[in-house]
């Protein structure tokens, strides 16, 4: 259960997850894209939210709030106020038994030593830590690429257009987690991790059959352009919002 090991709900998790999977980068089906107070993405978000004068934050400098704030406060705060909201909410009791025992295990174990204080620095300290790895990885696959409303396409398409790789090298694949094979995780979420290379020929093959765009990028362009595609979505909006009327 991530709940345990982690301190979140099974229950959110899992819909937040699937509904990802299931339609990536679709607006408004992926909720990993409905993050609109915080950044605007892709090319038609922020031209409207440009339009509609809409400005939660100053969008064109998103880029380096991503950096400062998007990276560590990703999991400490995202995650956890997202997950502990819809516990309450949902009233998923089950879902907060697992996360207080996340909790109370941490307490029993360093209590003695941090004191009740000390303990919750220690927690969060390693959610702070673990934050920018979360985050990286995730969002390098997905940021850079194709967002749109429903197309209705086929399974495919619909992943692999909304998905990127990173190159395949013994460090890529420990510092992720095997997660630079994007597309193919997307593809088969339920193959274990470390057989993602072996299928990606396949793959690569098949998407070359279709006319498909199979990316796969050096890790650290992979990096860079979650940052490039950021400041290029502020770039849209803010064409949007300086050149459109009030309405």
């Amino acid at each position: 259960m991530l709940s345990s090991p982690q301190g979140l709900s099974t229950n959110w998790w899992n819909y937040w997850h699937f509904q990802h999977h299931v339609k990536p980068n679709i607006y408004p089906k992926d909720p990993d894209i409905d993050i609109g107070p915080l950044f605007v993405i892709g090319d038609s978000q922020p031209v409207k939210y440009g339009k509609k004068k809409i400005k939660y934050i100053d969008y064109k400098k998103q880029h380096l709030y991503f950096y400062m704030f998007g990276l560590p406060l990703l999991m400490p705060v995202y995650f956890n106020g997202q997950s502990m909201q819809v516990m309450y909410l949902q009233r998923y009791w089950e879902d907060i038994a697992w996360v207080s025992r996340f909790y109370i295990r941490y307490f029993i174990t360093f209590g003695p030593f941090y004191g009740i204080f000390g303990t919750m620095v220690l927690i969060y300290l390693v959610k702070f830590l673990e934050s920018p790895w979360i985050a990286y990885v995730t969002q390098m696959s997905h940021i850079p690429t194709k967002m749109s409303r429903e197309e209705n396409k086929d399974w495919l398409s619909t992943q692999v257009l909304a998905t990127c790789n990173a190159e395949q090298s013994f460090f890529n694949d420990w510092l992720t987690g095997h997660l630079n094979f994007q597309i193919e995780h997307h593809l088969f979420p339920t193959m274990p991790c470390h057989n993602y290379h072996k299928v990606a020929p396949l793959v690569r093959s098949l998407c070359a059959k279709h006319g498909l765009q199979y990316v796969n990028k050096p890790l650290l362009k992979a990096f860079g352009d979650t940052g490039r595609a950021l400041k290029k979505s502020a770039a849209l909006w803010m064409d949007a919002y300086y050149t459109h009327p009030e309405t």
